[in-house]
């Protein structure tokens, strides 16, 4: 109760809450800029909003865990070290000190102080666990980079060693032309044989990675690669059918879901609505219907209209029933909250419906 009092005193004033948070940890630990993007304006809230969100779900474990698992693993990549963590403990106190002048209090500090060292310490934990096992990040080659639309590439990158992952899973990436920008995009296939890796990049207005992979990214040019997370998977205990909602670039983990069933030898019905604003921007369609055409248990249905989040959601709703398949959604943050509406109103339980929506507490970590 003390934190979420504190949480809705200072949400007015966010801005400058965050920007002060970054003024005591810069001028404090001066090294520490160099672990940050040069410019800080797409990504400057990122750290802090992590932490906020963690504390005010400090009393769900289950849910919390598993969250600031992800988000010390996937730090590993920015060089944090279990020294860092008292420096940013101590920042976010003092921003909520100077902020929350009406909640904050000697209860109030004693709170946030026992909450953050339980975040700290789990992340920290799972770094430790992860540094065991896995790389902080993979070095990662492109080997090919096909340009299906004026703004979208498809890009196959070869990892320096082997990268574990699942079908329907995504990674954070960074380009050479971005230092310390990191990016999520999902994998575009299962896992392969030969190792590689495949994405599908849209560039978007202001979007830095994006347009330097789909404008500047050639064979050649190294990346380097987060570890894989996710939880966008196909159960392989049961034989559900499945329904896949996929928006734009978001057909790519989809198209790995197929995949993975082909590969597993499965024959359950895996039913496929692919969404795009023109049927120009359908770029995958063909790949899509070929894989309809060598799998009868699979059944590909492109939609195409301007309100993608409305008329996507819309053409599910139309056939069916699906009360008892897996629901599986990818696409842009509307067309996921639309769909995942619509599918929870034709009957499908919230508990068989996946996606990943990046920013969401269960979504991708930092």
């Amino acid at each position: 109760m003390l934190i979420r009092r504190t949480l809705q005193e200072i949400a007015p004033v966010a801005d400058r809450v965050t920007s002060y948070f970054y003024a005591l940890v810069f001028t404090r630990h001066p090294e520490l800029r160099d672990m940050f993007p040069v410019a800080m304006d797409t990504q400057r809230d990122r750290l802090l909003k992590a932490l906020l969100t963690a504390a005010e779900h400090i009393d769900d474990p289950g849910v919390l865990t598993s969250y600031l698992r992800r988000l010390g693993t996937g730090h590993r990549k920015y060089g944090t070290q279990p020294g860092h963590y008292p420096v940013v403990g101590e920042a976010l106190i003092g921003a909520l000190a100077r902020y929350a002048t009406a909640t904050w209090g000697a209860e109030a500090e004693a709170a946030w102080v026992r909450a953050y060292t339980a975040i700290s310490q789990t992340m920290i934990d799972a770094a430790a666990e992860d540094e065991r096992t896995s790389p902080a990040w993979w070095h990662a080659e492109v080997v090919s980079h096909e340009l299906r639309t004026q703004d979208i590439a498809v890009l196959t990158v070869r990892p320096d060693q082997p990268y574990p992952f699942l079908a329907g899973q995504y990674t954070s990436l960074e380009t050479p032309w971005w230092p310390r920008v990191w990016r999520h995009y999902s994998f575009a296939s299962a896992p392969r044989a030969d190792g590689l890796l495949s994405f599908h990049v849209k560039a978007v207005p202001a979007g830095w990675v994006s347009n330097a992979l789909v404008r500047h990214a050639r064979p050649g040019d190294v990346l380097r690669l987060g570890p894989p997370a996710g939880s966008m998977v196909v159960d392989h205990t049961t034989d559900n059918g499945m329904l896949c909602l996929g928006g734009g670039t978001g057909i790519a983990p989809i198209k790995a879901l197929i995949e993975d069933v082909a590969e597993h030898g499965e024959r359950r019905p895996v039913e496929v609505f692919f969404g795009a604003r023109s049927d120009g921007d359908l770029y995958d369609k063909d790949t899509l219907l070929g894989l309809q055409r060598s799998h009868p248990w699979l059944s590909v249905r492109p939609v195409v209209g301007e309100g993608l989040a409305g008329q996507l959601p819309q053409a599910v709703g139309e056939h069916g029933p699906w009360s008892s398949y897996d629901a599986f959604v990818s696409g842009p943050p509307a067309m996921i909250r639309s769909g995942v509406d619509e599918l929870r109103r034709i009957g499908i339980p919230q508990d068989r419906i996946r996606y990943d929506a990046v920013g969401d507490l269960v979504g991708a970590a930092v």
